[in-house]
């Protein structure tokens, strides 16, 4: 049985051979496994859409962040092939790139890494909100300075198929700050989010936390009270 720390660098450690040879594209979506470890289920959680790769691990009995790394993608001869823009290890390894043969067995997706893994594609969910979206500024919107894609400081949200993710990190340093995820729910102008891992406290983890939230020209009004109970107004840009 192999130890949490040797499965937190599975996807850094790739096989030039598979052992399936399905040919097939990648069908975006979050996709799931479970492996256990010391006595322990580690999840591993897999979001991608057409061009951008987020994996991350954590367990939650004890709750634990483990790792996530994240960036955009292609895929050729069976490899995909991701130039990170945040890695939560990269002052261990210093891993800026990643290459993963792979293969799909029906709707599901394998990795040959250290440890085959197969992961499971959850089901589709459409809701407001869904995409990737970049912290532009503080509101009320008053023309202030915004931050933009030339920023290497970057918060991406990611929210995809019920499940959200966001991550704060800087691309030209590599220095990355936080993430938390879990999932989502955004219904008339309400938006929920239940807490699955949280890098910064994991006793945060199981929390729901609700906020309003509108589209105003093509930005994400995001309002409420943030985790210390004081108000909040985020707007997040659209990541095109």
């Amino acid at each position: 049985m192999k130890s949490i720390k040797s499965v937190s660098r599975f996807l850094f450690v790739c096989l030039l051979t598979s052992a399936v040879s399905v040919k097939a594209q990648i069908s975006p979506g979050v996709y799931h496994t479970e492996q256990e470890s010391d006595g322990q289920m580690i999840h591993h959680e897999i979001k991608l859409n057409s061009n951008y790769f987020v994996y991350t691990s954590y367990t939650t009995s004890p709750p634990n962040f483990i790792k996530t790394v994240g960036g955009f993608y292609t895929v050729k001869n069976d490899i995909l092939k991701v130039n990170l823009e945040f890695n939560s290890d990269y002052e261990t390894n210093g891993a800026t790139q990643l290459a993963l043969p792979y293969a799909m067995k029906g709707r599901n997706l394998v990795l040959q890494t250290a440890d085959e893994l197969t992961f499971e594609l959850s089901a589709k969910i459409e809701q407001d909100l869904d995409g990737q979206w970049l912290f532009a500024t503080r509101g009320p919107d008053k023309g202030q300075e915004r931050r933009g894609e030339e920023n290497s400081r970057k918060t991406l949200k990611f929210l995809m198929d019920g499940h959200f993710q966001w991550i704060a990190y800087d691309t030209k340093t590599f220095k990355f700050s936080g993430t938390g995820g879990g999932s989502f729910t955004s219904k008339n102008g309400v938006y929920t989010e239940t807490i699955s891992y949280f890098s910064k406290d994991n006793s945060r983890v199981g929390a729901s936390l609700k906020f309003n939230y509108r589209i105003k020209n093509g930005d994400w009004h995001h309002t409420g009270k943030n985790s210390k109970g004081e108000p909040m107004y985020e707007i997040w840009a659209k990541r095109q």
